[in-house]
Formats: structure tokens, C-alpha cells, sequence
């Protein structure tokens, strides 16, 4: 098991560029299964994720290769339509390969995902949707089973959530489905955005994507393109809570897409003063935190459940009491006994944490309990009095390129210890 070890109480300064997307390049991974010829995918992050994705294509029988944040994918050769059990349970969005099974074999057979236990990643709304487009569905064991002895075929489908995964796994699925696909109350996220202009470049016809309407009309076949995975907006994020918490000021270069409106609201609402020129963005702390009175976690554009945990961190040394609605998953507050040991006053009630801020943290043996809540406890300890140790740093390898070697460059002194 490996750990960071951090000495706290360093001003984070300095410029850094952002890696490309956790979220984003899973489903273009996935999305190369549908497409002939040779994906290449610039600015792939390495992450631990990513190299589970292509450990599945692989499987697969795709020819894959990753070098330098370049991903080559080449499922010509693609043969098998299953997927194991250990390579499901490696990542909780190992399930966004269902649609492309689908769409290029007729035949799917998965079991549940894994990755972190922030709650409950029920797939039912993929099983319905999948069923909407003409699979067949079978569960046995654990496994589940999917054919489409018809193929696949367009249908209306209104979503009860806006499930990003579903979204994802619909348009996979559709885009080479004969007639028209309509999928109503559908993710608006970036990643939603990003998978449709990829699939669009590949031939297919999507439009309406980043709205709550999504139209597809069925094309036969997709070519594959060159494509550069969109910027982390959760790592810059994370990133900015660092220089926030520490009282320092950093540049963030290859933000070509707008963070939510929320985030940067409530940046500022704690006295961050935040500037935006081109694909950089600026921000540079005050001397105190002022306080973050409210947030709520809501699917896109609303707050990202991914950063509230960051923002937790900022409240617990801030003025005043914060409050976080959790609206998106259940376990999500497994971090908050963590920075309880660190010195922080907050509670929580089933969704809600309430964080009421303090003078400063103090270092602490601490665990990261899932992805997001274990970088925002490697946050903590930046800002904390002491050397704080983070283990279980799987989990943030999952999400985060070059974590502490990022940090290191901004000033901070952290060690990774295998």
C-alpha cells in the first residue's frame, strides 16, 4: 500500500499545465471499439483508470499502445464480446463499455463495476436503456448477459436521472442502431459533449448533446479519427483548493473549457480573486478564507459532486460555518472522519456536513477513503501544521497524473512512500 507524506504549511506558487480528462477519455476508450481503423487519443492521461481501459480492449483482442499521453486503439481485431469479472471490478465506470459491445458485436456479457465505495452505482437505468434500444437481457451468477437477436434499434428514452454513464452507454449504443434515437433528460456534462463531437468526427449523427435533448440517427459504420481528450476540470479544481487553503497564487495553463459556475462562484465567495485569459486561469487566495455558506451537489451545471470534498477542506479553516448537501451519492463524506483527525470541527447527517472552520489543521495519520475524498485530504495536509501521511493513494492514482510531482513543481513538499 502506498502513502504521501506531507510537509504542510508550504504557500503554493507557481504555473503547471492541466492533464486531460479521467472522465472524458474512459468513454472515448470505450467509443474506439465502434470505430475502423486506428483511434489515436493526444493528452490521454496516464492514470490507473486509463490503463484498466486499455487493459480491457486489450482483452478484447484490440492492439493498444500508450506512450507520452498518446493512446493508439486499434480493434480491428476485436473478437470478444465478455468482460471478467476482476476487470470490471478494477473501475466504477468499467460498465461505459456496455454500449460499444452492443454496438459492435450485438452481444454484451458484463458484470457489476467496481472502483471506490462512495455509494451505490445501480445499473438499472442502463439495463432499461439497453432494453429501450432492443437487447435482450439475462442475469445469472453475477453476470449479465445482453443480445440483440433483432439488432439494435432507435427508440424514445426519458431518463428518470440525468445519468452521465447512461447517457454515455445510449449514445455508444445508438449511434450505429438502425432509426433515430431520442434521449430525453439526458447529461449535459462536458464529457456528454466531448463523446458526441468524437463519435460526430467518426461519422455518426448526434446532435443536441450538452442539452437535456439528445437526437441520434443510426449511421452503418464509424471511421476512426484523432482526437485531444479535454482538460481535468476536477483536478484543476483540486489544484485550486491547494493554492486556496496554503494563502498562495498559481496559473493553471490548457483550461480551453470553462470550469461551472458554481465553482467559481464559490471560489470567490471565500476571497479567492480568479482572472481567466485564453486556456489559462488565475487565482490567487487571501490571507484568510472568508466563508462558503451553502453548497449543493447537482448534476451538470450544477456543483460537481467530484469537488465538493475540496471544498470541505477550504470551509474547515475558513471564517464562519460552511454546510454541504450531498445530493448525488450516498457515501460520499467518508473523508470527513479523516479530517476530524486532522484537527477540523464539522459533522455530518446523513447528506449533510456541516463544517464550521477553524484556525488551522494539524498533521495526521489519515486514509483516503475513495478518489476525491483522498486528494482533498492530501489538500488538507498541504495547508496542515506538521508532516500528515495519506495512505491508500490507490485510489487518487486513479484520477490524478503525477500528483505529487505536480504539487512539487507548485512548491509543496510531498513524498510518495511504496
Amino acid at each position: 500500500m502506498a502513502s504521501f507524506v506531507i510537509e504542510g504549511g508550504r504557500k503554493l506558487e507557481g504555473e503547471i499545465k492541466i492533464q486531460g480528462s479521467k472522465n472524458g477519455s474512459l468513454p472515448l476508450l470505450s467509443a474506439s471499439l465502434l470505430a475502423e481503423g486506428k483511434t489515436l487519443l493526444y493528452g490521454c492521461p496516464d492514470l490507473s483508470d486509463v490503463r484498466a481501459a486499455l487493459n480491457i480492449l486489450t482483452y478484447l483482442g484490440c492492439e493498444t499502445a500508450f506512450d507520452k499521453g498518446v493512446a493508439v486503439i486499434d480493434c480491428s481485431n476485436a473478437k470478444r464480446s465478455n468482460i471478467p469479472d476482476d476487470m470490471m471490478q478494477e473501475m466504477r465506470s468499467s460498465v461505459v463499455f456496455l454500449g460499444a459491445l452492443l454496438g459492435r458485436f450485438g452481444r454484451a456479457e458484463i458484470s457489476a463495476p467496481g472502483g471506490c465505495e462512495i455509494g451505490l452505482r445501480p445499473i438499472d437505468l442502463h439495463l432499461d436503456a439497453m432494453k429501450a434500444l432492443g437487447a435482450q437481457v439475462v442475469e445469472s451468477g453475477g453476470r449479465i448477459v445482453f443480445t440483440c437477436p433483432d439488432g439494435l434499434k432507435g427508440a424514445r428514452i426519458s431518463l428518470s436521472f440525468p445519468s452521465v454513464g447512461t447517457t454515455e452507454n445510449i449514445l455508444l449504443a445508438a449511434c450505429t442502431a438502425k432509426g433515430e434515437t431520442v434521449i430525453i433528460n439526458a447529461a449535459r456534462e462536458p464529457e456528454i459533449t466531448e463523446l458526441a463531437e468524437f463519435l460526430n468526427d467518426c461519422g455518426a449523427n448526434i446532435k443536441g448533446a450538452g442539452e437535456s435533448v439528445i437526437t441520434v440517427n443510426g449511421v452503418e459504420r464509424l471511421n476512426a479519427v484523432e482526437h485531444t481528450v479535454y482538460p481535468d476540470r476536477i483536478a484543476a479544481v483540486t489544484y485550486m483548493a491547494a493554492a486556496a487553503v496554503t494563502r498562495g497564487n498559481i496559473l493553471l495553463h490548457g483550461m480551453n473549457h470553462e470550469l461551472p459556475m458554481p465553482v467559481l462562484e464559490n471560489f470567490e465567495k471565500a476571497g479567492c480573486n480568479l482572472a481567466a485569459d485564453g486556456d489559462r486561469i488565475y487565482i490567487k487566495a487571501p490571507k484568510q478564507l472568508g466563508r462558503i455558506p451553502l453548497i449543493r451537489t447537482m448534476p451538470y451545471p450544477g456543483f460537481p459532486t467530484d469537488s465538493q470534498a475540496d471544498f470541505a477542506v477550504m470551509a474547515a479553516i475558513s471564517v464562519g460555518t460552511g454546510i454541504i448537501v450531498e445530493n448525488i451519492f450516498e457515501n460520499r463524506f467518508k473523508y470527513i472522519a479523516e479530517l476530524i483527525k486532522m484537527g477540523a470541527c464539522a459533522r455530518t447527517e446523513g447528506r449533510v456536513a456541516v463544517i464550521e472552520g477553524v484556525k488551522e489543521l494539524n498533521s495526521a495519520n489519515v486514509m483516503s477513503p475513495d478518489l476525491r475524498g483522498g486528494s482533498a485530504l492530501v489538500v488538507a495536509g498541504l495547508c496542515a501544521k506538521g508532516k500528515t501521511t495519506v495512505e491508500n493513494i490507490e485510489h487518487i492514482d486513479r484520477g490524478y497524473e503525477n500528483f505529487e510531482n505536480q504539487l512539487k513543481v507548485l512548491g509543496a513538499k510531498i513524498t510518495r512512500r511504496d
